[in-house]
């Protein structure tokens, strides 16, 4: 009891730091909802349920592209545009392979010039923890404390290989594509999948030799995509070229975003999404929580084990197996609540 109370205070605090526009309690609290303690994870829930009433009011923006597109520019003078608006702008990376791969986004900080200072733009890198839904979910909690500290525009950023894309595409609103271009193995289907889920398609590096190779490959983009569902019912995937360099293209990107927000919202489109989105959320914490709950019984951890030499020794079929073990767990399960 007066572990809960410690814990509630401790929570209490917090968000009153966070909602006070403290940067010093929003990284604090970010790396609370990281860890994997138990005792950590009580307080973050606390932490969150007491910020949740002030979340929501943002624009959730996934930015995608292979290495080498020019991502970290791109974003640099993005939000250095946008912070010229007077929008606040939380960068959020995602990153499942970085413990695999050299091209890990956690040094764009680094890399963001115009962006590093600035007081309002805040950007947290994401390592990886093994799991990219683990990652994924941590990244949902950190976007409401974001909202609650007062961001009003998230930009969720992914390495652009394996399935970060998809996971980002569960997290945000809007999703941008970044592309080079002269694209031609892309439309051939390497990147079909990250195509499919675009609301928008920038052919970024469109300057001084790349200028008419990036407006043949917008064409090409253009008619392509024609072929493909919209990944937004109601609204056509655009294409548009870019110069993160030269800051060419960024007020028309911005201005596709706005008009895509305006459009959804009014069609319902907008909040249907996130209604979605809050469910699979819930649907995937529940089966963690249940693949938690199931095998980290010690009693189940002994019949696995007994169960794994049967398999092996040929005893039994693993699908036999299977239905035995969940018959024991439920009736463990059910005897240890009477």
């Amino acid at each position: 009891m007066h572990e809960n109370k410690i814990n509630k205070n401790f929570a209490e605090n917090l968000a009153e730091k966070i909602l006070s526009r403290d940067k010093l309690s929003l990284s604090k609290a970010i790396t609370l909802i990281e860890s994997t303690k138990t005792e950590h994870q009580k307080i973050a829930r606390k932490l969150l349920n007491l910020l949740i009433p002030y979340s929501g009011k943002s624009i959730r923006i996934g930015i995608t592209g292979s290495p080498g597109v020019g991502k970290s520019t791109f974003i640099d003078s993005f939000a250095d545009y946008l912070s010229g608006l007077g929008r606040k702008i939380a960068i959020l990376a995602i990153d499942p392979s970085s413990t695999k791969s050299k091209g890990s986004i956690l040094g764009d900080k680094t890399r963001m010039q115009k962006i590093a200072n600035n007081p309002n733009v805040f950007i947290r890198p994401s390592p990886s923890r093994g799991s990219s839904g683990g990652i994924a979910n941590r990244t949902r909690e950190t976007i409401l404390l974001c909202e609650a500290f007062g961001f009003d525009t998230i930009i969720v950023e992914t390495v652009g290989v394996g399935q970060s894309e998809v996971l980002v595409r569960t997290i945000v609103d809007f999703f941008l594509l970044l592309l080079q271009p002269g694209g031609g193995d892309e439309l051939q289907g390497l990147k079909k999948g990250s195509v499919e889920i675009a609301d928008l398609i920038v052919i970024n590096k469109a300057d001084g030799e790349n200028t008419n190779l990036a407006e043949v490959t917008k064409n090409a983009y253009s008619l392509a995509i024609h072929y493909l569902q919209p990944a937004t019912d109601g609204w056509e995937t655009k294409v548009v070229t870019a110069s993160a360099m030269k800051m060419t293209g960024i007020s028309e990107i911005w201005d596709i975003i706005k008009e895509f927000e305006q459009k959804t919202k009014e069609s319902g489109i907008f909040e249907k999404r996130r209604e979605e989105q809050n469910l699979d959320w819930f649907y995937v914490l529940l089966e963690n929580n249940l693949k938690a709950l199931f095998f980290e019984n010690p009693h189940i951890k002994k019949k696995l084990q007994s169960f794994e030499k049967k398999i092996k020794d040929g005893k039994i079929i693993p699908s036999e197996a299977s239905d035995k073990i969940i018959d024991f767990f439920i009736k463990f399960s059910l005897n240890e609540r009477i």
